[in-house]
């Protein structure tokens, strides 16, 4: 049996006020044909459809002609609600979707009963866990303490009925750790992850694979059977090294399974760019590449330039963030203490700030003038 795995669309997010809806329907729309090339026998999403928990009405209606396309393709579809999903929009009309093999994960009440696929080996169970906290799951078991989201997941899985002789497979969305270690995370993702909110490896040992939506890079955790499928897109430039992709796994016998990755190529990409801007907007900089991706720049020239982010934007129309990395900054990042600023003069302070913007010291007749100010407005003077 083949999957396709993907997780984590966040369809109508935006970094720093660009709208990436464009881009999610370009990606959305090869993943579309990567589906019709490969022909999985079911497609899983493990959370995060949305960005928002109240979307945008595009955000919805590009998932809506998403799922109506795999609908048409004939393919089984498995979708979970993750941390930044509605659980309850997630849902809506999930029973009539069943019916186009469309499923939904219903809002949790305590239980996981699987969806049954059937292949020339035999069943394949496949289990939907929405994204849960510990108090969801105190809710319906009171009796079992569960104070962490190990626990509460631990306590879910063992009142499921979840059958380890058997071929089965977990969608699932939380933050999973191996024996302490902690996969690779970006600046685009929850920052409340970590720490008691983690769940081990270890208690997913009842299954041939879990398909992980809730981190951005692709990558195993624990045992390679265990995997975060990753975004489709870029998302923070943190991520501007991951290699995109679509994971498709391939589940033959107990605890046979082999995943291929297929590449995502964005219509626009995201990158750090770095030097000189006399330099970084020459012809000889940008031939060959995509001016249109988003971009973050670091210009390294010393003097202020005016007006900076027009003169990159006549090259790189989507710069997303522009900032300076020379003498100025660096000798802004090793300041003064406060006490230290206390106990100089005013027009020390303002010929060292002087300094900090403009990489040349004040001449003789800028500190007479700066002095008279002073004295003016009544100032303590060195």
């Amino acid at each position: 049996m083949k999957f396709m795995h993907l997780s984590d669309l966040h369809i109508g997010k935006r970094v720093n006020e660009f709208s990436l809806l464009e881009d999610q329907k370009y990606i959305l729309e090869r993943i579309l044909q990567i589906a019709a090339d490969q022909v999985p026998d079911a497609i899983m999403i493990a959370g995060d459809i949305y960005d928002k928990s109240v979307p945008p009405a595009e955000a919805v209606e590009m998932f809506d002609e998403f799922l109506t396309r795999i609908a048409q393709m004939n393919l089984p579809c498995f979708v979970i609600s993750g941390n930044h999903d509605s659980p309850e929009r997630i849902a809506f009309g999930a029973r009539i979707m069943t019916a186009q093999n469309i499923h939904m994960s219903k809002v949790f009440d305590g239980t996981l009963e699987p969806k049954v696929m059937e292949d020339e080996i035999g069943p394949v169970n496949i289990y939907m866990l929405p994204f849960i906290k510990p108090a969801q799951v105190r809710r319906f078991y009171p009796e079992d303490p569960v104070e962490s989201y190990q626990a509460g997941v631990e306590v879910v899985l063992s009142h499921s009925g979840v059958d380890p002789a058997a071929r089965n497979v977990l969608i699932a969305h939380q933050f999973v750790t191996s024996a302490g270690k902690e996969p690779l995370r970006s600046e685009s993702e929850s920052a409340s992850v970590g720490g008691l909110e983690n769940v081990d490896a270890s208690a997913f040992a009842a299954f041939d694979y879990v398909a992980l939506g809730h981190l951005h890079a692709p990558q195993w955790i624990g045992r390679e059977t265990i995997r975060y499928a990753g975004s489709p897109l870029k998302y923070s430039f943190s991520e501007a090294r991951h290699t995109k992709s679509v994971t498709m796994v391939h589940l033959g016998g107990k605890n046979r399974v082999r995943i291929d990755t297929l590449p995502l190529q964005p219509l626009r990409d995201m990158r750090a760019i770095k030097g000189p801007l006399r330099e970084l907007i020459s012809p000889s900089a940008y031939a060959g590449t995509n001016t249109e991706d988003y971009i973050h720049i670091t210009l390294t020239d010393e003097e202020e330039i005016m007006d900076a982010i027009g003169k990159v934007r006549t090259v790189y129309p989507n710069v997303m963030r522009l900032e300076y990395d020379n003498q100025r900054t660096k000798n802004m990042n090793t300041g003064l203490s406060a006490q230290e600023i206390h106990l100089q003069a005013p027009v020390q302070l303002f010929q060292e700030f002087y300094q900090l913007q403009n990489n040349v010291e004040m001449d003789d007749e800028k500190v007479r003038i700066v002095r008279e100010l002073l004295e003016k407005l009544g100032g303590r003077l060195a």
